[in-house]
């Protein structure tokens, strides 16, 4: 199949997108696929007049990528698109797209999970993977995700959206509840994540949060076991625990090869390594999710689990925990790469 692999995007997660969607793509075209990578937001300036004839390029146009230890600078990623549009689609991504079988989505955070290409591609008749527009914003969005779940019954730490101007910060660092989490609503691979100790610290949580766009979340803070299950088709994979080397899983502690320790299976008893499963499925179903997702828990020192959130285009690094969840049930990074294709080529997606 002719598969194009979206990745890249204008998002705090580029980076992890890039390495995620370099993967794919050369593990689609070990499955034999004829795939290409394309950055959703540089586009493809230089192109041949047979823009099919890009389905063949050696190595399916994949860059050099990794994550480094903090966040790309999205101002100069801004500075290197040529034609300085204002669209957050590069310059021949949709024909390209237009072409395929398939649209791979190795997006992550805003553009990718937020359900506006998915949305896009809906409009064009364009298959992708994963989950739809809908859903997909819905889980992106931790407010609306906590308000389903508090509706439905799911365990989720007790949270409250937060507005205040910068100057409000501090009377309301003197205020809030503590031990807390402090996030922004539509962040991922825990970037606008932040873990107070002090009350002066929660003062500049409170400030630094604000640069991340979204609303503020304030979130009871749950100690006990990292926790994270992935979900594929209708089977829950099995847990991983994080257990990071430095003090919090960090941005840098998910995506640096060394700076935490995963153990999967987690080493959890039976019985609730299976409520566990229970409860990313139920979260899963819950939010509309299609296809694959993955959601991260914690269980605290009573062994209740807790739902933190569910991620519905889950990282495909090498490092990334679906696929170490597939490897510890025999299924290979290619195998889920095109067990992620073959469901959702199943997928029919809601017609107007």
């Amino acid at each position: 199949m002719k598969i194009v692999v979206l990745a890249g995007g204008l998002s705090p997660e580029r980076e992890v997108s890039l390495v995620s969607g370099t993967g794919v793509c050369r593990a689609l075209r070990k499955l034999g696929h004829r795939a290409v990578l394309a950055d959703l937001y540089l586009g493809l300036e230089d192109v041949p007049a047979d823009l099919e004839t890009l389905f063949d390029a050696p190595d399916g146009r994949c860059p050099t990528a990794a994550v480094r230890t903090t966040a790309p600078d999205l101002e100069a990623v801004r500075r290197q698109r040529r034609d300085r549009s204002p669209s957050h689609i590069g310059p021949h991504v949709l024909e390209l797209c237009a072409l395929a079988d398939l649209v791979f989505l190795g997006l992550h955070g805003r553009e990718g999970e937020d359900g506006r290409i998915q949305a896009v591609l809906d409009l064009m008749g364009i298959p992708y993977t994963g989950s739809g527009y809908l859903s997909s914003g819905m889980a992106m969005d931790k407010a609306v995700a906590k308000r389903m779940m508090d509706t439905a019954g799911i365990p989720t730490p007790e949270w409250k959206l937060l507005e205040y101007t910068e100057e409000e910060a501090d009377r309301l660092a003197a205020e809030l509840p503590m031990p807390c989490v402090v996030k922004n609503t539509t962040g991922g691979s825990s970037l606008g994540v932040f873990l107070p100790e002090t009350r002066e610290a929660l003062g500049e949580a409170l400030k630094k949060v604000r640069s991340f766009g979204g609303q503020v979340l304030w979130e009871r803070r749950i100690f006990g076991r990292e926790l994270t299950v992935a979900v594929l088709g209708e089977r829950a994979l099995p847990a991983v625990e994080t257990v990071p080397v430095g003090k919090d899983f960090d941005y840098e502690a998910k995506y640096q090869a060394g700076a935490a320790r995963e153990i999967c299976p987690a080493e959890i008893p039976p019985e609730i390594a299976e409520a566990a499963g229970d409860l990313a499925l139920r979260v899963h179903r819950l939010l509309g999710m299609e296809v694959y997702s993955r959601t991260d828990m914690i269980l605290d020192r009573e062994n209740r689990l807790w739902c933190l959130e569910l991620n519905s285009l889950p990282g495909m690094t090498p490092t990334s925990f679906v696929p170490r969840e597939a490897r510890a049930v025999g299924m290979s990074y290619e195998e889920l790469c095109g067990e992620i294709v073959r469901l959702s080529l199943n997928v029919k997606r809601r017609e107007d």
